[in-house]
């Protein structure tokens, strides 16, 4: 009697070790895909604490969070002929944990090589200066062209595509900076040219309004002589005014002997 009593006991406990043996946690971020026998179960298991049948099932957790790859430096030449190393960083997040699982081997490895091979391919239709200026169109369709073959078949959705970084040699880097000087030197001879210009019909247009208003040339004097005369150490040369260089030429003129009676 105390042996069958042990042999229960020991059979009960043997029970529940293997019971426990298929109680797992699956975290809030992650979904478990079961495999029953080497076949995989239509439904996943959800967030909590779920059990599954020991030796006969295989739980694989999936992380169902939005995952960042970095996409190593890869050299290519543009479509003008171009050679350039550009590197870009993906976010990615599983959108079914059961094809993530079944139809690609090693997922993250998989969207690792597409991105470089796609990144290659995008280079080769891209022109240097599309790559430099019109970086968010050109991580837009990179991330189209990562995407189309990783979402329906993988269960993987790319959700954004960034360039990191464009390296150009070092011979293009001094034409460029060559290029960018004579540009802004070119901008500043323009606006130079274009002040001398505003200037001097500026210029014009106060001539022609002080040949018809000679008085205005007086005043223009007083006001210079005010500025002078308020600074230190200046010495102020007058100037004759016009009207009084008319007054002594039409008074000489009337005082000539020859004008006079002969006597």
């Amino acid at each position: 009697m105390v042996v069958a009593v042990v042999v229960i006991v020991v059979v009960v406990v043997l029970l529940l070790l293997f019971l426990l043996t298929g109680v797992r946690i699956i975290q809030q971020y992650e979904q478990g895909v079961v495999f029953r026998f080497g076949r995989v179960q239509p439904s996943f298991r959800a967030p909590g604490i779920r059990f599954i049948i020991p030796i006969a099932d295989r739980l694989v957790k999936v992380n169902m969070q939005i995952g960042t790859m970095g996409v190593p430096a890869q050299e290519g030449i543009t479509r003008d002929n171009v050679t350039v190393t550009v590197d870009a960083v993906v976010f990615y997040r599983v959108i079914d944990a059961i094809k993530a699982v079944v139809n690609v081997q090693d997922y993250l490895f998989a969207v690792s090589q597409i991105s470089q091979t796609s990144l290659r391919s995008t280079i080769g239709k891209t022109s240097l200066q599309d790559l430099l200026q019109e970086r968010d169109q050109v991580s837009a369709e990179l991330q189209t062209i990562i995407d189309g073959p990783t979402e329906g078949p993988w269960g993987i959705k790319i959700e954004r595509v960034e360039i990191k970084d464009v390296a150009l040699p070092d011979s293009l880097k001094r034409s460029l900076s060559r290029q960018a000087e004579a540009e802004r030197e070119r901008q500043a001879r323009i606006i130079t040219a274009d002040g001398e210009l505003q200037a001097s019909q500026k210029l014009s247009d106060a001539a022609r309004t002080l040949a018809e208003n000679p008085a205005g040339l007086q005043l223009r004097l007083l006001q210079t002589v005010v500025e002078v005369s308020a600074e230190k150490n200046s010495t102020l040369v007058m100037p004759v005014p016009v009207e009084l260089l008319r007054f002594l030429d039409r008074y000489t003129a009337a005082e000539r002997p020859g004008d006079g009676p002969s006597s």
